[in-house]
């Protein structure tokens, strides 16, 4: 089943329960948009196949109220940390160290875990969590028998920074000895994450491959205005977050200041974290262009996506997700500071004609950009073939099989293991 948020309010819901099986997931959401968007995919396909069950999703995330959710999903909002662009990490909003910062978090991760008590832990991405914050929660899950996953997506980062960052943080410890499940949202024939760790005997077991999270447009509840650009054929370009994402913006803005010909007007998402000054700048000189328009931020980008006609986005997983799942011709232009997982990810799926890339020069040294570079990409995008004429079976399966892998836990009207009745006690 995929994911719907179609509005479903006349429905009548389950009655509650404080017996029926309970889901933990734990997202550290340090910079962007990526992993709460991923975490809510999961949650809503959840309580979509089991109604009568609960979803808690712990982030760090300051724009997680922004976005919708299925009955039976609720949220805890942990103090946030941003990432730095020399790799630091740094309290989000509060005038605190980031030890005391990630103390707050780890002791509120803590009491939301012994009080919800779940019976299933998903984990995105980070084994034992930002800085460790969720080991002594993990103890206490393992305690209590609950079934604990590691959800990655496809690609991490190149191996060998991959096994250094998890060989100095502790995290390759606990995959044999806390993990019970480890889950790749993608394809094993596109990319197998996890490859060059040590000692793959001891965790290679618990792999499986889900394919990628499939999403669908959501209920447009209250309706949205978008720019009159989307009442025609229009190339939506997306950074995601945008935090990151000023090059690919500026490097659009200019093919069309450089070459009025392109045929297809743009609409740019800036994304929320976009900084202001970037924002002020490329706002002046859209309003130059008739072919462009801008919005700063919607939630709900699938809408959007599905309308436009093609896609420029950076390939984060979630974006490269939606481009699949709404079938559109697509050219990424991937980041590759701090790390090389969109550009691994977007070479594989150009290598399997997926999408198309365009690498940014800037990043690899080059003083500036070519507008006629991109204006000749976006002049051949809207001829490009879509994602589903390259014939990859089962590629969008991943929310069906999370389904299905948790169906023996959640189909049950109570909780099924047998510490859970006296786990507040423990």
């Amino acid at each position: 089943m995929g994911l719907s948020l179609i509005d479903d309010s006349g429905v009548r819901r389950p009655p509650c329960s404080p017996h029926a099986p309970r889901v933990l997931i734990y997202s550290h959401d340090t910079f962007g948009l990526g992993h709460i968007r991923r975490c809510r995919a999961i949650a809503n396909s959840l309580v979509a196949s089991y109604p009568h069950i609960s979803v808690i999703i712990v982030s760090g995330s300051s724009m997680i109220s922004s976005f919708q959710f299925g009955d039976g999903v609720d949220y805890v909002r942990i103090p946030g940390i941003e990432k730095q662009s020399d790799g630091r990490y740094m309290p989000h909003h509060l005038n605190l160290e980031l030890a005391d910062t990630i103390r707050l978090r780890t002791d509120l991760i803590k009491q939301t875990v012994l009080s919800f008590d779940p019976d299933i832990v998903i984990v995105d991405k980070e084994p034992i969590g930002l800085r460790g914050e969720l080991i002594p929660s993990l103890e206490i899950l393992r305690r209590r028998g609950a079934r604990i996953v590691l959800g990655l997506r496809d690609v991490l980062d190149e191996p060998a920074k991959l096994h250094e960052e998890w060989r100095q943080s502790g995290a390759l410890d606990v995959l044999a000895n806390t993990y019970d499940d480890i889950w790749v949202y993608g394809l094993e024939s596109i990319y197998r994450p996890l490859d060059g760790l040590p000692n793959q005997h001891l965790f290679a077991d618990k792999i499986r491959y889900t394919g990628y999270l499939k999403r669908a447009v959501p209920s447009p509840m209250p309706p949205n205005r978008h720019p009159r650009i989307t009442k025609g054929p229009f190339i939506l370009v997306t950074p995601g977050g945008g935090g990151d994402g000023a090059g690919v913006i500026d490097w659009v803005i200019s093919a069309y200041e450089t070459d009025p010909t392109i045929e297809l007007p743009s609409l740019i998402v800036f994304g929320p974290f976009l900084s202001r000054e970037k924002r002020k700048e490329f706002t002046e000189r859209i309003a130059k262009l008739p072919k462009l328009e801008s919005i700063g931020f919607e939630p709900r980008l699938e809408l959007l996506m599905n309308r436009a006609h093609c896609v420029v986005a950076m390939g984060g997983y979630n974006t490269f997700c939606e481009i699949l799942s709404f079938d559109k011709p697509a050219l990424i232009v991937p980041r590759v500071r701090p790390r090389l997982e969109q550009a691994i990810r977007a070479e594989r799926a150009d290598n399997l004609r997926l999408i198309d890339v365009l690498l940014d020069p800037t990043q690899t040294g080059a003083s500036a950009r070519d507008p006629m570079q991109m204006a000749k990409a976006l002049h051949a995008l809207p001829k490009r073939m879509p994602p589903s004429q390259a014939f990859l079976p089962d590629l969008l399966d991943g929310l069906p099989a999370i389904n299905r892998m948790l169906a023996n836990d959640l189909s049950l009207p109570v909780r099924g293991r047998a510490l859970a009745q006296n786990a507040a006690a423990g």
